[in-house]
């Protein structure tokens, strides 16, 4: 039950995220900058949580996830949330469920269950409802789906690696470690310094971020990929509630919304229950 309780906690914060990103970004231009500066916020909140109980050892295992997610797929996604919104870019991120179901079990053998596929169905299928809807604003372009596609891919590769070497060092050094290599990829990208206007606008997002990879690597480390994957894909679901909360009618969201929220929340529950021995 605490793989659940962390997934959940992970999706919450990561939800919460896409709408700071979405209220910190500039209304046009590079979204390098803005990247690079909520990385580093990140990245120092990961490491002030490792300083406890930090286990470098076997922590550089963990860089090649970190280039993937949060380096690769970062810039996909904040490219998403700049040109198709906060809520549509977490929907279309909600199939990487799909994708990462499928590795972990071909590759990591894990056990195939009625209930975890039900959820994980029923969660990818809330997302593409979300993202199907034809009545958005004309500002808003589609082609930002894509990038939020590539993004999901990332994360679900990402999640697969993290399992599989979970037992090489505690969660909070293994988040610390990811968002370092994603920070150098943003700083590759970037090639350029962040402003004190981006760092500031963007910080709330990367504190949220960065409490959201912890979260993360502490619920792989006591649960399965079949199981935490579903249920982080939630975020969909609490993007969704803050953006129709903080940002209300400028994304236009229509009844749809309610839709597939409500087969997100319904394959969270499905998976929460499937997951208790």
């Amino acid at each position: 039950m605490s793989a659940v309780l962390l997934a959940l906690g992970s999706a919450a914060c990561f939800g919460a995220m896409t709408v700071a990103i979405k209220v910190g970004l500039p209304a046009r231009g590079d979204t390098t900058g803005a990247t690079l500066a909520m990385l580093l916020v990140a990245l120092a909140v990961a490491c002030v949580a490792a300083l406890p109980r930090h286990d470098g050892a076997d922590a550089w295992r963990f860089f090649l996830a970190g280039l993937l997610a949060p380096g690769v797929s970062q810039f996909l996604f904040t490219r998403a949330i700049s040109e198709v919104g906060a809520a549509r870019s977490s929907a279309a991120a909600g199939a990487a469920p799909l994708f990462a179901l499928a590795i972990a079990f071909v590759f990591l053998h894990e056990p195939v269950r009625g209930g975890l596929i039900l959820g994980g169905v029923a969660i990818v299928g809330g997302g593409a409802i979300l993202a199907s809807e034809r009545a958005r604003p004309a500002h808003l372009r589609a082609r930002g789906l894509l990038y939020a596609l590539g993004g999901a891919v990332c994360f679900a590769v990402r999640d697969n690696i993290v399992r599989a070497l979970h037992a090489h060092g505690s969660p909070e050094t293994v988040a610390a470690s990811t968002l370092l290599a994603g920070t150098l990829v943003a700083v590759c990208v970037a090639r350029r310094s962040p402003t004190r206007g981006e760092l500031r606008s963007l910080a709330p997002a990367g504190a949220l971020f960065g409490l959201s990879y912890i979260l993360l690597f502490e619920a792989y480390f006591h649960g399965r990929v079949s199981v935490v994957s579903p249920l982080v894909a939630t975020e969909t679901l609490w993007s969704f509630g803050l953006v129709a909360l903080v940002l209300g009618g400028s994304e236009g969201l229509g009844r749809r919304v309610l839709l597939g929220a409500a087969a997100i929340l319904a394959g969270g529950v499905v998976i929460g229950l499937s997951a208790v021995p």
